[in-house]
């Protein structure tokens, strides 16, 4: 589980993330318990692990995890409704409110009415919101090199086409 950090800024996370023992749980459950577990439980595993590793990472840099993907979505789709940055991060309306409100604090955000429509609220980034991508997105390229160490780039782009395959296939399935 994650300890707890002391601090008393508003603007410092509360938790740092764990290091260290769960992963070994996790490679001690794919090597010896079930090798052979069901393949969304290794996907699920991996995600964990790539999460785990940047979340230390932005930690580091006072930026909450909950926060990178929205800071994502909005470094390429600045001035979003609150209800589209929702459904482009795939979270419910009352959670992007709280993110929203947070990055605000921080201001890394500014929340906007348009002249032309009163009842929708925008989210822009402030020039320090911008000013995270060039802090932050190396942290997620070395994490995706750290996780890609040792693989060819072969096996990448398999890798690549067998997930992608499987989110179309998943997807698909959905819409029948």
């Amino acid at each position: 589980m994650s300890s707890l950090a002391v601090t008393n800024s508003p603007r410092r996370p509360t938790r740092k993330p764990a290091q260290g023992g769960e992963s070994q749980t996790i490679l001690r459950h794919w090597r010896e318990a079930v090798p052979d577990d069901r393949f969304a439980h290794l996907v699920k595993d991996a995600t964990r692990s790539f999460q785990r590793a940047l979340q230390l990472r932005l930690f580091e840099h006072d930026v909450p995890f909950g926060h990178w993907t929205f800071l994502r979505v909005l470094w390429e789709h600045d001035g979003l409704t609150q209800k589209q940055l929702s459904d482009e991060v795939g979270v419910m309306e009352p959670t992007t409110f709280t993110v929203v409100r947070a990055m605000e604090g921080r201001g890394w955000i500014v929340r906007q009415q348009m002249a032309t429509n009163k009842k929708n609220v925008h989210i822009f980034l402030t020039d320090e919101g911008r000013a995270l991508k060039k802090k932050l997105v190396p942290l997620a390229e070395e994490v995706n090199r750290v996780g890609a160490a040792g693989l060819s780039a072969d096996d990448l782009a398999t890798a690549r086409s067998v997930l992608l395959a499987i989110i179309t296939n998943l997807a698909n399935d959905m819409m029948t």
